[in-house]
């Protein structure tokens, strides 16, 4: 990947975040982007001052003619697809029991079948060039769930298990898979892109409602450095190796060391009574 001089980005959600930073790299590297934002006046700025560079687009990932459109567009612009980067979402906080159908669908229809459809909808074109990168914007609460982020933890647990498994599908493609997995990081998430459930169940306010306050007391005071962590993912993409996952932040790695620790717990207290579960000999 890396001895490719110049490189096409997809990019989904370029207005604000992770998304905007990660297409500001790539223009600085010289590559191409393709940007892409549901208000497309909001990332004018960001072609402004590369107008050979990028195609503005504006993308709803919950519509599949707006994808297929963009995907129409991005081809006949530049061809091919190198990069695409699954980032478009947002987050939901809420007990299971207090958040409604009404508030999650709409969390996975993004999070979950955007990042399906828009995948599915790239794939032909990166097949067709050979190679390339799919880098999935997960979380770390899409590998270690926490209180009061039960479905948004559903949503990116899901695209972790689509990302192992598409991983292996194109593989003989040349095509590498990279789940991103942050942890609080200084974006706009908290304030722009994260919704609360309406309502509130105080049995729940030891724990939902501890991490609701949490969340909404916390927004600017996140440690991770975004740019820093996207430059990380930047070297991940152009490695020949890249990792199929990239936890970022030390709240991320210490989440994830917590949590392998008790499935290898759970594994040697349990192990000898699974491994008796099978049909006995001669059976």
């Amino acid at each position: 990947m890396s001895n490719i001089p110049d490189k096409v980005w997809l990019i989904t959600g370029c207005s604000s975040g992770f998304g905007r930073i990660l297409a500001e790299m790539a223009l600085a590297r010289g590559d191409r982007v393709i940007a892409t934002a549901r208000r497309v006046e909001q990332i004018a700025d960001l072609a402004a001052p590369h107008p050979d560079q990028v195609l503005r687009l504006a993308l709803d990932v919950t519509d599949p003619a707006s994808i297929h459109a963009a995907m129409v567009q991005a081809e006949a612009a530049f061809g091919r697809i190198d990069v695409l980067v699954n980032n478009a979402g947002f987050g939901l906080v809420g007990a299971v029991e207090e958040l409604e159908p009404r508030e999650y669908r709409p969390m996975f229809d993004t999070n979950l079948f955007g990042l399906i459809e828009v995948t599915r909808a790239a794939l032909p074109l990166m097949r067709r060039h050979g190679g390339g990168r799919i880098v999935n914007l997960s979380s770390v609460g899409g590998f270690t769930g926490r209180q009061g982020f039960g479905l948004y933890n559903a949503s990116k647990f899901a695209v972790e298990g689509l990302s192992e498994a598409l991983a292996e599908e194109v593989a003989p493609f040349g095509i590498k898979v990279i789940i991103v997995e942050p942890g609080a990081f200084r974006t706009s998430f908290l304030g722009r892109s994260i919704a609360t459930g309406a309502s509130r169940l105080a049995a729940y306010d030891a724990t939902s409602g501890a991490t609701r306050d949490f969340s909404a007391a916390n927004d600017g005071a996140q440690t991770g450095d975004p740019r820093k962590g996207m430059a990380v993912l930047m070297q991940a993409v152009l490695a020949e190796q890249p990792p199929l996952r990239l936890p970022l932040g030390r709240d991320a790695l210490a989440r994830i060391d917590r949590k392998l620790a008790g499935v290898a717990a759970d594994l040697a207290a349990w192990r000898s009574l699974a491994e008796k579960t099978g049909h006995d000999a001669g059976a």
